[in-house]
């Protein structure tokens, strides 16, 4: 917790004059029992009415005082407090933006979105209490316990009573409540993910008819948490009548010793009255420093969650400026690269070479799992090879800054994602500058002008968060229309035609060239139809390169890609691709 409260700091004169303010309450509140004395004892006692005007008016005066002082402290409590948990949520936030694949997967997305959230909440409402509580609770304890001695030294022994009964039930209930607060949050946690995974994958809950299994699973969890609670507010709500028996116990035993000693000395009214106001000012303070050391140590926890994001290390450090003088012409290469994902025994990648220039097209081919959407992560540097050296333009890709090498680079993953917006931000969204012209020209590139023109709003239409108001091809090509709208020197397409006809999928291909001509293309593809084009394959097989070339070269050299091909054709089909290569081969 304590390492959070740097974030105060931007604001540290508002908390001078919330701590000054809280010393003027103090203060005049606390005065306030000696001058009733007073009015008992000289105005009452002794029938002097000026008296009694006199101090009255002084109290009210002090009154008022106190209560702009009030206002005062609450509204800077309050205000530091949003201001410290905007900067330090837009801190938890930049942190996750700035983690690289591996690093995300140390916390789970629902985690990551409890912790911005819930967690920052939690401590934004203790740092909030603490500003407001923590300097008044301590000077109302010993001022008003001082004065209540030098008041009433007779019956200063009830206040350790009162303050030991009090410790005694805040540490009892706390030893109890403390160890939940853990689970609380794991389990606020795994109701997040099972949230998100269910309005995620709804459709294919539905489709395999898996209502039941989930919702069981999720009121497992929602009973557990139910529990759980219901445990932590009962302790909790069990404080407050136990804090009010001690208070008014207090109070009670106070009336009673002090009439006892009314009986010796009658002037003694005031005194007595003003030591209970007192002491009950010092179970009050008690009272409030027992709520906020209820409410810390769940905050503690919350805060330990926030540093554990935010003390996480970036496995991939970037330069702040470029290193060097990148090559006019755009062109990607990999030597000799290994790629192992953090804590696994096997590599993935196991000495990959090849070079890609601009105004080519290099293709990666393979099976299932043979590193190909692994190979096309590092390029961007959502992994770190594990060795060997990529270079972009001509320069280590470990010398470049990350706007630098970001901006030379359109990405269409292999599942499309779109933002909340409409259809033209969605365009935009690597170029927030390009003119509408640009916008409609990357669509039309795209293959996706025609469904666009067809809706009522055409390119101002709303697209839903996750894109979940459109069919997955045309997602997939509102993905390709971004990156085409963002013109890089280095396209990547991760799998990203998948979604497509075969129709649509030729005709973009051909729009493609196009805009691609002093570009680097890189193509990730299932379909051989689609990559058969490339001035270059690449083939993998277990994260290695077996095979290197055009596609004819290929179908004749490469076993692996025959069995591709092969498994994508009839046998007909197939012994017509033998021929055309074996043509292609004789007259290259």
């Amino acid at each position: 917790m304590l390492k959070l409260l740097k974030y105060l700091k931007p604001y540290w004169w508002q908390v001078i004059l919330l701590l000054l303010a809280t010393v003027v309450q103090v203060y005049t509140t606390l005065q306030l029992p000696a001058l009733m004395a007073d009015i008992i004892n000289h105005g009452i006692v002794m029938g002097d009415m000026d008296a009694i005007w006199r101090t009255g008016l002084m109290m009210i005066l002090l009154v008022l005082v106190s209560a702009a002082a009030s206002f005062v402290a609450s509204f800077f409590s309050a205000r530091v407090g949003a201001y410290f948990s905007r900067d330090l949520r837009a801190s938890v936030f930049s942190k996750v933006l700035s983690f690289n694949l591996s690093d995300t997967k140390n916390f789970s997305t629902a985690s990551l979105i409890t912790r911005t959230t819930n967690d920052v909440n939690q401590v934004q409402s203790v740092i909030t209490m603490m500003l407001s509580m923590m300097l008044r609770a301590p000077l109302f304890c010993v001022i008003a316990l001082v004065m209540a001695i030098q008041t009433a030294p007779d019956m200063s022994w009830i206040i350790a009573i009162g303050v030991i009964a009090i410790l005694f039930v805040v540490i009892t209930i706390m030893s109890l409540v403390v160890p939940k607060f853990k689970i609380f949050q794991k389990l606020i946690d795994r109701i997040t993910l099972l949230t998100r995974e269910n309005l995620t994958g709804l459709r294919v809950i539905r489709a395999f008819n898996n209502q039941v299994v989930e919702t069981k699973k999720f009121d497992k969890t929602n009973d557990e948490l139910t529990k759980l609670l219901i445990f932590i507010d009962k302790l909790l709500e069990l404080t407050n009548p136990l804090i009010n028996i001690l208070f008014n116990g207090t109070t009670l035993l106070c009336t009673w010793v002090g009439i006892s000693l009314l009986t010796k000395d009658y002037s003694y009214l005031g005194n007595m009255t003003a030591f209970a106001q007192y002491v009950g000012n010092v179970m009050l303070s008690f009272l409030m420093l027992s709520m906020l050391f209820v409410m810390l140590p769940r905050a503690n926890v919350s805060a330990e969650r926030i540093n554990q994001v935010l003390k996480t290390p970036n496995k991939i450090h970037w330069k702040k400026s470029t290193v060097g003088v990148p090559e006019k012409r755009a062109s990607v290469e990999f030597k000799n690269v290994d790629f192992c994902y953090p804590d696994a025994t096997e590599k993935v990648l196991s000495k990959v070479s090849f070079k890609a220039v601009a105004g080519e097209t290099t293709a990666f081919i393979g099976s299932t799992g043979s590193g190909k959407s692994t190979l096309i992560n590092l390029v961007p540097r959502f992994y770190e090879a594990s060795d060997g050296e990529i270079l972009i333009d001509g320069l280590s890709i470990r010398d470049f800054a990350q706007d630098d090498l970001m901006g030379r680079i359109g990405l269409v993953p292999q599942r499309g994602i779109l933002f909340a917006g409409t259809i033209a931000s969605n365009i935009r969204f690597g170029a927030p500058n390009a003119s509408m012209d640009d916008v409609k020209k990357a669509a039309t590139i795209a293959q996706a002008k025609d469904f666009i023109e067809r809706l009522p709003d055409k390119y101002n239409s709303h697209i839903a968060q996750g894109g979940s108001n459109v069919s997955g091809g045309q997602k997939q090509r509102l993905s390709i229309a971004r990156a085409i709208c963002k013109k890089p020197d280095i396209f990547i397409f991760d799998d990203s035609f998948s979604a497509l006809d075969m129709k649509t999928d030729a005709r973009l291909r051909a729009a493609l060239k196009e805009v691609t001509s002093e570009a680097v293309v890189l193509i990730v593809a299932q379909r051989v139809s689609t990559i058969k084009d490339a001035d270059q394959i690449v083939v993998l097989d277990n994260g290695k390169v077996v095979g290197k070339g055009k596609h004819y070269e290929l179908v004749l050299k490469c076993p692996i890609y025959q069995s591709i091909v092969k498994s994508q054709l009839s046998d007909k089909e197939f012994k017509s691709e033998l021929a055309k290569a074996e043509k292609e081969a004789n007259h290259a």
